[in-house]
């Protein structure tokens, strides 16, 4: 018996992947999603391997998995896919104490972050 098997979230001609519990801030994150969003998938991994941000190459990893997901399981054209989302979310903060001065102590956070890359695929403008 078991469940009904659920709807399908995205478009059919999009694919996603998810990054969870990065060791980045949202903020830190967010440039580097920035950086990508909107441009063709091919041009989006040549800016993450050169980008000189610690996190771009788990970025460009996850990019990756996005477009092995639409070739491999919705079969869609690698030459025809854009970077349609990029967003980021917020996931735990470990918190730290370190010693100060005067007996005192301050308080020292550590985010982590989501990140979700959207792939669509578009069709040729004829030319």
């Amino acid at each position: 018996m078991g469940k009904a098997k659920r709807e399908r979230v995205l478009k059919d001609n999009e694919a996603r992947a998810v990054a969870r519990t990065l060791r980045v801030s949202p903020q830190k994150l967010n440039d580097v999603a920035t950086m990508i969003r909107g441009k063709k998938a091919q041009t989006a991994l040549a800016e993450l391997e050169f980008s000189r941000r610690r996190i771009a190459d788990t970025v460009k990893k996850t990019l990756e998995s996005a477009i092995a997901n639409a070739e491999n399981n919705h079969d869609l054209d690698v030459d025809n896919l854009v970077v349609a989302e990029a967003y980021v979310g917020k996931s735990i903060t470990m918190k730290r104490f370190r010693v100060r001065g005067r007996g005192r102590s301050s308080r020292i956070l550590k985010p982590f972050s989501h990140l979700t890359i959207v792939v669509r695929e578009v069709e040729e403008e004829a030319a």
